[in-house]
C-alpha cells in the first residue's frame, strides 16, 4: 500500500508501508491506505510451494512457482473469522486439491471469502508449472538382428558411456532409447525424437568391418533449453577369430544327457555317463561365430552354418569309455580349439536280490528279506498245491529253476503240488546282468492227514 508522510520541519517523502495508523516521530498520515481486507485470512498455503511474496492478510495477490513433477496443488485458505464462508475455485470449502495444467502453464486460483454479512474479499494466487530440467534417459538399448546386446556396465541414467560387444558378423545396430520427460528432445544418431514423444529408435545403423569401432550418440535436452546431455555407446565388431562354441549337447534316444560341468564356451573338457544299455550318442554343437569351421566326429560344418550334429556316435562296451572331439577353426584361421566329450558307458548291473518273495498259501519262515536265502513254509494236510511269486529287483536280471521271469519281466510265478510228508523244495535263481548268480529256496512240507 502506498501511503504520503508529512513531517514538521522536515520533508515530504513518499514511503510504502503494510500496517495502518502509523505515527512516529511526530510524523502524521496524510493518506488513506489505499487497500484493505474487509474479509481477511489468517493463514493462505499452497502445498507444494511457496508463496510470493510471504503471507499477508492485506496482500491478495500471490505467485507460486511448483515443480515439474506436480499435477496438482493443495491450497488451504484459513478465515480470520470462523464464522466466514471460504470458496477454493467455485467449491465451498478451506482446502481443495487443484489440478495443474501441464509444465510451463500456469493455474489461476481464486479464494473468496465472504462474511456473514454479505461483505466479500478476494484473494488470488498463480501457480506456474516449472519447466522440467530432467534430461535424462530412463532406458538404452541395443539390438543386432533383433537380438538385445548387453551394455557394459548395465544402464543407468547417471552413466553417460557405455560398450556393446557383437559379433563379427553383425553389419548394424538398432539403438533405442526412452526419455524420463517426454517433454524433452532426444536425438539418437540422425533420427529426432520430439517432445512429445517418450521413446525412439534409430534403425539399421552401419557398422565398421570386423574388428573396428562405431560410436553412437544419444543427446537429450530438457523441456526447459540449456546444454544437452549426451550419452554414448561405442559398439565393438569382433574380429573374425572367435573359435568357441556357443552351445554344446549329448543325446540318447532323443533324452538330452547332462554334462559335467555345465556347458561353458571356456571350458573344453566334459563328462557324460549313459547306462550300460546305451550303445550309441548324437553330439551337436552350436559355434559362437558361423563363418567358423566346426567337426564333430566325422561330421564336418562348414563356414556359414551356424551348428551341426554328429548322430548314432557309436561306443564301446559295457564299462568303458569313448572320447568324443569337436574342433572349431576361426574364420581367421590359426590352430583349432578342441572341446572333448567323455562319455562313459556304465558297466552291466550287479543287483542279482528279490525285490518280494510270497508263497499262497502259506507264510515264509523267516519274514522275507532280500539278503535271506533260505525259507521254510508248512502247510495244512487240506492244502494240495502252492502258488510261488517272485519279483526281481532288477527287471534286467534274469530269473530261472524252479520260477523263471527273463530279462524286462519283473516278476515269475509257479504253482506247485504237494504230497504230504514229502517235502518240496523251490529253488529260485536270480542271475544279474553282470552274470552274478544267487540261489534262494524254499522248503514247503504238507502236514499228513
Amino acid at each position: 500500500m502506498r501511503r504520503n508522510l508529512i513531517c514538521p520541519g522536515q520533508w515530504f517523502v513518499t514511503v510504502l508501508i503494510l500496517a495502518i495508523g502509523l505515527t512516529a516521530y511526530g510524523c502524521k498520515d496524510t493518506v488513506s491506505v489505499s487497500e484493505h481486507v474487509e474479509v481477511p485470512l489468517s493463514s493462505l498455503t499452497v502445498t507444494p510451494g511457496t508463496l510470493q511474496p510471504a503471507f499477508f492478510s492485506n496482500t491478495t495477490n500471490y505467485t507460486v512457482n511448483a515443480p515439474t513433477s506436480a499435477t496438482s496443488v493443495t491450497v488451504t485458505a484459513t478465515p480470520r473469522d470462523s464464522t466466514t464462508t471460504v470458496t477454493i475455485n467455485g467449491t465451498i470449502t478451506t482446502q481443495r486439491s487443484v489440478t495443474l495444467g501441464p509444465p510451463g502453464s500456469t493455474t489461476t486460483i481464486i479464494i473468496v471469502l465472504e462474511s456473514q454479512t454479505g461483505t466479500e474479499s478476494t484473494y488470488t494466487v498463480n501457480v506456474t508449472r516449472l519447466l522440467s530440467s530432467d534430461n535424462n534417459l530412463s532406458a538404452l538399448t541395443v539390438t543386432a538382428n533383433n537380438v538385445a546386446q548387453p551394455l557394459a556396465p548395465d544402464f543407468d541414467a547417471s552413466i553417460l558411456d557405455y560398450t556393446v560387444n557383437v559379433a563379427n558378423t553383425v553389419a548394424q545396430v538398432t539403438v533405442a532409447a526412452t526419455k524420463s520427460d517426454l517433454n524433452a528432445v532426444m536425438q539418437i544418431g540422425s533420427v529426432t525424437v520430439p517432445a512429445g514423444t517418450a521413446a525412439g529408435s534409430a534403425p539399421n545403423i552401419p557398422l565398421g568391418g570386423p574388428g573396428t569401432q562405431t560410436v553412437v550418440s544419444i543427446s537429450v535436452t530438457a523441456q526447459s533449453g540449456g546444454a544437452p546431455k549426451t550419452y554414448t555407446i561405442t559398439v565393438n565388431r569382433a574380429a573374425s577369430s572367435d573359435d568357441t562354441l556357443s552351445a554344446l549337447e549329448v543325446t540318447t534316444n532323443n533324452v538330452v544327457q547332462p554334462l559335467a560341468p555345465d556347458f561353458d564356451a571356456s571350458i573344453l573338457n566334459y563328462t557324460v555317463n549313459v547306462a550300460n544299455t546305451v550303445a550309441q550318442v548324437t553330439v551337436a554343437a552350436t559355434k559362437s561365430d558361423l563363418n567358423a569351421v566346426m567337426q564333430i566326429g566325422s561330421v564336418t560344418v562348414p563356414a556359414g552354418t551356424a551348428s551341426g550334429s554328429a548322430p548314432n556316435i557309436p561306443l564301446g562296451g559295457p564299462g568303458t569309455q569313448t572320447v568324443v572331439s569337436i574342433p572349431v577353426t576361426a574364420q581367421s584361421g590359426g590352430a583349432p580349439k578342441t572341446y572333448a566329450i567323455t562319455v562313459n558307458r556304465a558297466a552291466p548291473a550287479s543287483d542279482n536280490n528279490l525285490l518280494a518273495l510270497t508263497v499262497t498259501p502259506g507264510s515264509l519262515v523267516p519274514d522275507f528279506t532280500t539278503s535271506t536265502t533260505t525259507y521254510s513254509v508248512d502247510v495244512p494236510n487240506s492244502v494240495d498245491s502252492v502258488t510261488v511269486s517272485a519279483t526281481k529287483a532288477d527287471p534286467n536280471a534274469v530269473m530261472s529253476g524252479d520260477v523263471t521271469a527273463g530279462a524286462g519281466v519283473a516278476t515269475g510265478q509257479e504253482t506247485f503240488f504237494l504230497i504230504p510228508l514229502f517235502p518240496r523244495t523251490v529253488s529260485i535263481t536270480v542271475t544279474a546282468p553282470n552274470g552274478d548268480p544267487k540261489v534262494y529256496s524254499i522248503t514247503i512240507t504238507r502236514a499228513f492227514p
